[in-house]
């Protein structure tokens, strides 16, 4: 992100995670991968992934905090070296829904950044040309920083109220206005950006290429809960060629809706990688707690929460790995399905997470601790890529049409 200003630490004492902070992988009723909707090649993917966040994720996951920036560009390159961005680049769901939920488990923003890759791909792979996906796929691939600029102060829910307006002069596009809450903003390399190219509703508006380092482009970060290289975007009459819009004029909210539809379910994958972590470390404490002569574990009022939180956790994997399936096989039934998936496996994630705060007490509330980290980390998912309340709406209109 441009800017000198970095995440300060508190000046309270916090807690000091273990030098191998990720758990072991072993879920009550069996690995999320053993759902039929998933393929021996999957099983074989998830396998590779867990080892790698173990190994490449896990160890950085500490310095997120006080190292935003910095470790956003290692995870790019490490996930881009072990060849993981290939999948975020093809838009292979089931795939990249594995590889959130691990990382998830991890590094927030290691899963965000993994994100941002395929959210920055999958607009040139539905509504590119040969060129531009031959120029831009590879690089994103290969870890060349990628961006979705869709929302703006007055479009956040309502994309059709986008007021960056793209004005046509000879064989380019002259971009004024603002963005903001834009992943990666100051430090992509390639950012898709949405614009008005016309008055007029759901045919106003195109989708532009817009390489890092363009004049007149200027990033402001905003600071949010969770370490994330997030912030405003400014367009002073930036020009744009014509050969960097992608598709014809009039098909940017199309583009949109049909890359956040089709990546919708792995933001439930990365809630239920989350919501994993926070039953996993609430087991543990559980089991190593003592109160009253006794562990938590033995209380009937802390088996009731984990019970609740394991039942809640599985039904949200099993929508949002039916959601994925949906998604790779090209059903109409996806945007009902994603909806629901995303709806359910981020609220659910949260409570999952609260109880995990409750259940490590003090603890749970002390900056520092893991499952602090997971609240913060878990409640942005239920805003982005369309709120809870959108996704009730999309469930409502796609079953009453």
């Amino acid at each position: 992100m441009s800017g000198d200003r970095k995440s300060q630490p508190y000046r309270t004492q916090s807690f000091k995670p273990s030098p191998d902070p990720l758990p072991t992988y072993a879920p009550a009723g069996g690995p999320w991968d053993a759902l039929p909707f998933f393929d021996d090649g999957h099983r074989q993917l998830a396998g590779g992934i867990e080892e790698f966040v173990k190994r490449e994720i896990a160890p950085l996951a500490a310095g997120d905090e006080v190292a935003t920036e910095d470790n956003a560009r290692e995870y790019v390159l490490r996930l881009a070296n072990a060849r993981w961005l290939q999948y975020a680049v093809r838009g292979e769901i089931r795939a990249c829904s594995l590889i959130r939920y691990h990382l998830a488990r991890a590094s927030a923003l290691a899963d965000a950044m993994f994100a941002m890759q395929g959210l920055g791909a999958i607009p040139i792979l539905v509504g590119g040309s040969e060129t531009q996906r031959k120029t831009w796929l590879s690089r994103i691939e290969e870890g060349s920083i990628a961006a979705f600029a869709l929302t703006e102060d007055g479009a956040g829910s309502d994309p059709a109220g986008m007021q960056l307006k793209a004005s046509k002069v000879d064989d380019f596009y002259r971009l004024d206005g603002e963005k903001t809450f834009i992943s990666n903003a100051g430090i992509a390399d390639v950012t898709v950006v949405f614009a008005r190219t016309a008055p007029g509703d759901k045919d106003a508006f195109s989708a532009f290429l817009v390489r890092g380092g363009t004049k007149r482009m200027k990033a402001k970060p905003i600071e949010v809960i969770s370490p994330h290289p997030i912030g405003r975007l400014f367009f002073d009459s930036v020009d744009v060629k014509e050969s960097d819009r992608l598709g014809s004029e009039g098909d940017g909210l199309k583009i949109a809706f049909a890359t956040l539809d089709r990546f919708r379910p792995t933001v439930g994958a990365a809630a239920c990688g989350m919501a994993r972590r926070a039953l996993e470390e609430s087991v543990a404490r559980a089991k190593g707690r003592q109160q009253f002569g006794k562990p938590l574990a033995a209380f009937q009022g802390i088996q009731f929460m984990l019970a609740d939180m394991a039942t809640e956790l599985a039904a949200a994997e099993l929508l949002v790995a039916r959601a994925a399936w949906e998604a790779d096989r090209g059903a109409a039934g996806l945007k009902l399905a994603a909806a629901m998936s995303k709806r359910f496996a981020t609220d659910y994630a949260h409570a999952i997470v609260d109880r995990a705060v409750q259940i490590h007490g003090g603890l749970g509330v002390t900056k520092g601790s893991v499952v602090e980290r997971l609240y913060r980390d878990v409640r942005a998912l239920r805003i982005y890529e369309g709120t809870s309340e959108i996704q009730r709406l999309v469930i409502a209109r796609e079953l009453t049409r």
